[in-house]
């Protein structure tokens, strides 16, 4: 770990030194990283961690501001107006690639207005019912929505848990009322009082009730396995391989953001996911570490708003 310490110390002094003849090398100032989601959330929970690493990396402060509201846009329209210096930093999840397509009139090009920085971590999704419900297994309820209509919560019109329903739904051939919440407690705890059949969501919302046995998991919509819930199968082993969705969340910044101070940023953030201990801490909360390089984030980001925009419209999906 000391060794990678010092490569990665050596790295952001070598950038830090060459960002411009005669100019103050990055950061000479505290760095604003803008979350547009409210706090406590998975987005902010790692924009905290990644502000609070960086901070010690950079010895100046990275300030974590939360600017919710607007079906998460309110805090990228202010991103997208900052200066393309490296001091703002902006929080994005997979909601902001759906996006792209839900909101075609939004004030902003995500594609073009931001550069990827990384895509910091996954977490994949699972599907779930109360464990009241006679089903073991996606199998058996895919059958069971062929002979009845089942209720599937989300929370909200176009969130990832919505895709993930209408991906199933069209997956399976099914029968599926989408039931909207305002936020993922909300559908939680109707799915806990068997109030809708099942949900697909993330795994720190569920995992609690899924090891006390109030809820049952069914399969997890990645490619692999999770290690906090391995017994349970993949949607591939369940029989529907297509059925891959994984929420994440990513760092952007201004796209006109200058090469070196792209990379430093980088450098300084991938470098301190990578770290064991932190790798391990984000496993834990169930986070798999991504922390990849500019080029091959943003060629993930179009990719995804490009899949995710093709179901949003074959649906006819539409914002609350």
């Amino acid at each position: 770990m000391q060794r990678t310490l010092f490569v990665m110390t050596a790295l952001i002094l070598i950038v830090c030194g060459g960002t411009a003849i005669g100019a103050e090398p990055f950061p000479a100032k505290s760095i604003r990283y803008i979350v547009p989601f409210p706090p406590g959330g998975i987005s902010d929970m790692m924009a905290r961690i990644v502000a609070q690493q960086t901070t010690n990396t950079f010895k100046q402060p990275v300030v974590v501001d939360n600017r919710p509201g607007g079906n998460a846009m309110i805090g990228v329209v202010m991103a997208a107006k900052a200066p393309a210096d490296g001091y703002t930093w902006l929080s994005i999840t997979i909601t902001h690639a759906i996006n792209v397509t839900l909101f075609p009139a939004a004030p902003y090009d995500l594609l073009k207005d931001f550069q990827a920085v990384s895509i910091l971590a996954s977490l994949p999704l699972v599907a779930v019912v109360n464990s009241n419900l006679p089903v073991k297994s996606l199998g058996e309820l895919s059958a069971l929505g062929k002979t009845r209509m089942l209720n599937g919560g989300s929370s909200g019109n176009g969130t990832p848990q919505h895709l993930a329903l209408e991906l199933y739904r069209q997956l399976a051939g099914i029968k599926v009322q989408h039931v909207p919440f305002k936020g993922g407690g909300p559908s939680l705890i109707s799915l806990l009082s068997n109030e809708i059949d099942f949900l697909i969501t993330g795994v720190p919302d569920t995992i609690t009730h899924i090891k006390s046995g109030r809820l049952r998991a069914l399969a997890i919509a990645s490619q692999t396995r999770h290690p906090l819930i391995a017994d349970i199968p993949t949607t591939a082993e369940a029989g529907l391989p297509a059925q891959t969705i994984t929420s994440w969340t990513a760092l952007l910044v201004p796209a006109a953001t200058p090469k070196p101070v792209l990379n430093l940023i980088n450098a300084a953030v991938t470098g301190a996911l990578k770290q064991p201990e932190m790798a391990q801490r984000l496993r834990e909360q169930a986070f798999e570490v991504i922390a990849d390089d500019p080029d091959t984030a943003q060629a993930f980001i179009v990719t995804e708003a490009q899949r995710w925009g093709k179901l949003v419209r074959e649906a006819n999906l539409k914002p609350d």
